[in-house]
């Protein structure tokens, strides 16, 4: 089973409303004037919007399956002292320099700056920490790096700036 945020899943159910509602009935109406135009197969809008159709279908077939096989987690955990999934973390790494992640589910990691999928090498290393650990994490082409965490909440940070919720299109 897959995991995530309420406010993921709002993005991405909010996405497939866009895409049903808007995009696709407004490719379909251009696909339907470039057909009129005459021949199809030298017709540049015409497969333009055959192929933009397809794209909007296919990301409508993948929102559908995933989000009706999914768990929105709105409870916090028990233990606020550690870290697990939805929490924000503030981390500092060897150099010094300070890290803002927060743990999320698969579907929506990437959206945001700083959301990290929950099975990610730095999510997985991360799970169950407290503040002052002191957490190795093995990276692609056996390297690895050191951090401290600084901060462990469950709230959005009071420097963490959100991005609107705009459809992605």
């Amino acid at each position: 089973m897959s995991y995530i945020t309420p406010e993921g899943y709002q993005r991405l159910s909010s996405e497939m409303v866009f895409l049903w509602k808007n995009k696709r009935p407004e490719i379909v109406r251009a696909l339907a004037d470039a057909a009129a135009e005459g021949d199809r197969s030298e017709n540049a809008e015409y497969i333009y919007r055959k192929k933009e159709l397809r794209e909007t279908d296919r990301r409508l077939r993948y929102l559908e399956r995933h989000l009706k096989d999914i768990k929105v987690v709105r409870d916090r955990p028990a233990d606020l002292t550690k870290i697990y999934f939805g929490a924000w973390v503030r981390l500092e790494d060897e150099a010094g320099e300070l890290h803002t992640y927060r743990i999320v589910g698969g579907l929506e990691a990437g959206y945001t700056p700083g959301d990290i999928s929950l099975f990610s090498p730095v999510a997985k290393a991360l799970l169950a920490k407290s503040v002052d650990d002191e957490v190795t994490v093995d990276l692609p082409e056996n390297k690895r790096a050191v951090y401290y965490v600084n901060s462990i909440q469950y709230d959005p940070p009071s420097d963490f700036v959100t991005q609107p919720d705009a459809p992605i299109s």
